[in-house]
């Protein structure tokens, strides 16, 4: 699995996302299960909001060679401020759209 992330641009400041690396390094959270090696191909924030670059990340993090665009969980979920983003639904719709079918999508990481 070659992974591209994406994250909310809101929450760099404070957040380097090493939760999210562990994450991947530990096959925990939504890497749990997962029996292939995992790689990473990149780590991008959405462009801000309302995620209109999102959809442009995700192609060049796939032209990079991901075939999975893992969502960090500070967009879905809201991680580590408590709030989620109110673009994550129609963000991943629009990245899903683009990139189609082949692409596997994650909603979050831990």
């Amino acid at each position: 699995m070659k992974v591209g992330m994406i994250r909310c641009m809101q929450t760099e400041d404070y957040c380097p996302g090493t939760t999210d690396f562990r994450m991947v390094r530990e096959k925990k959270g939504v890497f749990e299960g997962v029996e292939e090696e995992i790689e990473i191909v990149g780590f991008a924030n959405c462009g801000g909001c309302p995620a209109k670059k999102s959809v442009l990340r995700a192609r060049k993090l796939v032209e990079r060679g991901a075939d999975t665009i893992a969502f960090a969980s500070c967009i879905q979920k809201g991680t580590p401020i408590g709030y989620p983003c109110p673009f994550a639904k129609k963000m991943k719709e629009l990245i899903q759209n683009d990139l189609g079918d082949g692409i596997r999508l994650l909603d979050y990481t831990h």
